[in-house]
């Protein structure tokens, strides 16, 4: 699969997951909470490296894409941990499958 095809495969794969996250996310009264917080940026973080791990796909800088979704995996494990935390349970569920998706990309990408 070449490099534009992997990149847009993460992004379609993900763009769906990422909206309804960061809708029930943003619209939840618990937000507030530090850990709710804390969960949010690193939600944050996750999407501006998978940012730069569709842009190192396009540069065919493999090494770099699969460090960069390692580096994406580790803020959704972090980000999970914190809504389980502050109780939102159900945004912890997409993260399972935003991490579904990231395991997808790592094997389009041929990331072991």
């Amino acid at each position: 699969m070449s490099a534009s095809s992997a990149s847009l495969a993460l992004g379609f794969v993900t763009k769906a997951l990422t909206g309804a996250l960061a809708g029930l996310a943003l619209t939840s009264s618990a937000l507030a909470l530090p850990a709710c917080l804390e969960a949010q940026r690193k939600v944050d973080e996750a999407n501006a490296l998978r940012f730069q791990a569709r842009q190192e796909m396009r540069l065919g800088n493999h090494d770099r894409v699969c460090d960069t979704l390692d580096e994406v995996g580790d803020r959704y494990d972090d980000a999970r941990d914190a809504f389980e935390r502050c109780g939102e349970g159900v945004v912890a569920i997409d993260l399972r499958s935003e991490m579904r998706a990231l395991r997808i990309a790592k094997k389009i990408n041929r990331c072991d």
